[in-house]
C-alpha cells in the first residue's frame, strides 16, 4: 500500500464522518424543533383547558363589606367584568382542580415581556365566605352610560405568584353577554355593570407572531348557568 492511497482513504473516511457528524446533527436539531413544538402545543392546551375549567366552576356568590366601620354593612353580587379585568368565584383550582376550596379567581392582562404584545395572568385568592369577597370591594360609581350603580373593585395585582396562561399575543380582552330586560335581546358588552352575573363570558386572545405549525391561543367562550337573580331575566344556556 502506498502513502498516496493511505491519503486517500484517510480522506474519503474523514469526508464520510463528516456526513455522518452532519446528518445526526441535522436530525437531533428536527427532534428538539419537533420537541419544542409538541411542548408549546401542549402548553397551549392546557392553558385553554384551564381557562375553560375555571370558567365552568363559576359559582355565583355574594361580597359583604363595609365602606366605612360606622357605615351599613351592603351586600353585592360578587363580579367584576372589565375590558383587561376580571373576577370571580371559581369551584376549580389551579393547584387542587375540582377537589380543593373555591377560590376567588383574578384575571389581568398585563404588558409582555420587552413590552411587545400582551399576557393573560390569573391569580387564586381563597374563597372563606361573603367577607373574603367583600375586601376587595372599595364602594359604587355611577355608570355615565346607563345611570346604574355598579362596584367598584381593588386593581388587580400581579407578581411572582400570577400564573402565566397566555404569552406573547396581539391582544386580549374580555367580553360579557348581559341578560335581556324585558324585551330587549341580551348583548355582548366589554363593561359589565348591572347588578348580577352575565349569561356568558368570552376571553378574546391572538397572537403576537402567527405560526401555522404551532396550536394557536383561541378565544374561549363559556355560559354562566344562572337561572334568575335580582329581578333580572337570565337564560340557562
Amino acid at each position: 500500500m502506498t502513502l498516496i492511497e493511505v491519503m486517500i482513504a484517510i480522506t474519503l473516511f474523514a469526508m464520510l464522518s463528516v456526513g455522518i457528524l452532519m446528518a445526526l446533527r441535522v436530525g437531533i436539531n428536527s427532534m428538539d424543533h419537533a420537541n419544542e413544538r409538541l411542548m408549546a402545543n401542549r402548553r397551549a392546551a392546557y392553558a385553554v383547558r384551564i381557562v375553560e375549567s375555571q370558567l365552568a366552576g363559576f359559582m355565583p356568590q355574594s361580597a359583604v363589606f363595609q365602606l366605612t366601620p360606622q357605615s351599613p354593612v351592603q351586600s353585592i353580587p360578587f363580579f367584576q367584568g372589565e375590558p383587561a379585568s376580571m373576577r370571580f368565584v371559581s369551584t376549580y383550582s389551579l393547584q387542587e382542580a375540582l377537589r380543593g376550596m373555591p377560590q376567588i379567581l383574578e384575571y389581568q392582562v398585563i404588558p409582555g415581556a420587552e413590552g411587545r404584545g400582551v399576557r393573560l395572568v390569573v391569580n387564586e385568592r381563597p374563597f372563606t365566605g361573603p367577607a373574603s369577597a367583600g375586601a376587595f370591594c372599595l364602594g359604587y360609581a355611577l355608570d355615565p352610560m346607563t345611570s346604574l350603580r355598579f362596584a367598584i373593585f381593588r386593581p388587580i395585582q400581579t407578581g411572582p405568584g400570577s400564573f402565566v396562561l397566555a404569552d406573547k399575543l396581539a391582544y386580549a380582552h374580555f367580553v360579557y353577554e348581559q341578560p335581556r330586560q324585558g324585551l330587549q335581546p341580551a348583548v355582548w358588552v366589554n363593561h359589565y355593570v348591572l347588578p348580577g352575573w352575565p349569561l356568558a363570558i368570552r376571553i378574546e386572545m391572538a397572537p403576537l407572531d402567527p405560526d401555522p405549525s404551532r396550536l394557536q391561543p383561541m378565544t374561549v367562550t363559556s355560559a354562566v348557568h344562572i337561572n334568575k337573580v335580582l329581578g333580572l331575566e337570565y337564560v340557562d344556556n
